[in-house]
């Protein structure tokens, strides 16, 4: 079998300046590559498979089956006229784009896409290499800053347009990202842990304790599903798309950008599509492990390339059939359903790290499960039974009106904790200075 011998000397590439050197630049060229085929192709595969769900043909005009198809739409953005409105702020316009795009690119650096490998070099010697860019043992925490960065240039774009609609675009994105990120972060959480470190690699590993059954997914599938809902409203896809909803605000906060630009924040969704894939593969699918990753460390690559490839179906599926939801129900859908979801995930994974030694991985695993196809089964039910209800409201339209006095649920219960919280230094202040102050003859 291909690899060093008990006689070879096998020598760590961080222990070497010109092999890390060497190693950061090729692994950052292959990220790069994998990324822009990615997301070539994943607008083509969302084509397909739509077209396949509406039951029609798609693309397959550009070369044999259509494969050419993201090259001719590239040429076409190439050559497309690149427009800036006059009374835009143009140094933002131009930068916004940019900095939405980037944090997507660079977001995957921690993550490895398999084992290490030993690799031979001229000098005799075989070097240990990692197969991602940088190894940290903070990666979770990079990836929670940096998914959070591309915020920024889809609310400089609607702000630097100056037009409306892609102003309400950007405040749109900021408001939705600030009800979902809570719930990420705490579900981000859950693999640390799970496996006592942060470091992505390490996450990965302690997944491979029982194989499939030791995938984070089953010890946890509330903070795995809590997880896949945010990173769909991360990139902005169905039925998350506020911020660009064709409908209600022609393109939302890109509505000013043409040619490349456009294309810029184009390909800074497909490549986010792709990498929320890999970080929900990492955090909880097992990452690159896969039936015998652990003989063949080559294989790890096409088995987590695999599990991307799947997760990207079922966002193109969820695009293809669930319609866009209505705006205030996304912020009821992260504050008040959501939030205290992940707060119960992280409760539940703190228990199992507590047990976990008595009562075993695997029966864990199966709690866990039996224990969400429960809350499905009843939260069908429940609905099921709410849907039945006759409609009483007559003709006049009716008003929702949030309250928070008459409500019990854990959402609220924890909204008036936080609330208690904040306002006890002011209460205890005020008190104070009441008893300093003299009362009235």
């Amino acid at each position: 079998m291909f690899g060093p011998s008990e006689s070879s000397v096998v020598v760590q590439c961080a222990s070497s300046g010109a092999c890390t050197v060497l190693h950061a630049i090729f692994t950052s060229g292959f990220v790069f590559f994998v990324l822009l085929t990615g997301f070539a192709y994943t607008t083509l595969l969302e084509r397909r498979f739509l077209a396949a769900l509406q039951s029609r043909v798609g693309p397959n005009r550009a070369g044999p089956f259509g494969m050419f198809q993201p090259v001719a739409d590239g040429i076409k953005l190439i050559f497309k006229e690149d427009v800036t409105p006059s009374l835009a702020k143009k140094a933002v316009f131009w930068l916004s784009p940019v900095i939405k795009v980037v944090p997507a690119i660079i977001v995957v650096a921690v993550i490895p896409f398999g084992p290490d490998v030993a690799i031979p070099w001229f000098d005799g010697k075989w070097y240990r290499v990692s197969q991602s860019v940088v190894d940290v043992n903070i990666g979770v925490l990079w990836l929670l800053a940096i998914t959070s960065v591309g915020i920024y240039g889809i609310v400089l774009a609607g702000w630097s347009s100056n037009n409306k609609y892609a102003m309400l675009g950007g405040l749109r994105s900021s408001a939705q990202m600030i009800s979902y990120e809570l719930s990420m972060g705490l579900v981000f959480v859950v693999p640390v842990m799970l496996a006592s470190s942060m470091s992505v690699g390490e996450i990965i590993e302690a997944q491979n304790k029982t194989p499939v059954l030791g995938w984070f997914v089953f010890q946890n599938p509330l903070a795995a599903t809590i997880l896949l809902v945010a990173l769909l409203a991360e990139v902005n896809r169905a039925p998350f798309d506020m911020p660009e909803a064709e409908q209600e605000l022609t393109a939302g906060y890109h509505s000013e950008y043409s040619g490349m630009k456009f294309a810029l924040f184009f390909m800074a969704e497909y490549i986010g599509m792709v990498a929320v894939s890999m970080i929900s593969v990492a955090l909880y699918f097992g990452g690159y492990h896969f039936l015998w990753v652990d003989q063949a460390p080559l294989l790890g690559p096409v088995f987590y390339g695999a599990k991307v490839f799947i997760l990207l179906l079922v966002m193109v599926w969820v695009r293809g059939t669930l319609p866009r939801i209505r705006y205030d129900r996304l912020m009821l859908l992260g504050w008040k359903v959501m939030l205290p979801l992940a707060l119960v995930a992280v409760v539940w994974s703190a228990v199992g790290v507590v047990l976990l030694d008595e009562i075993g991985q695997d029966f864990y695993a199966g709690m866990s499960v039996a224990g969400i196809v429960l809350f499905v089964l009843g939260s069908f039910i429940w609905l099921s039974r709410a849907g039945r209800k006759p409609d009483i409201s007559g003709t006049e339209p009716r008003v929702e009106v949030v309250s928070l006095s008459g409500n019990s649920g854990l959402a609220t219960t924890t909204l008036r904790a936080v609330d208690r919280v904040i306002r006890a230094p002011a209460e205890v202040a005020e008190r104070i200075a009441a008893r300093e102050t003299p009362g009235e003859d």
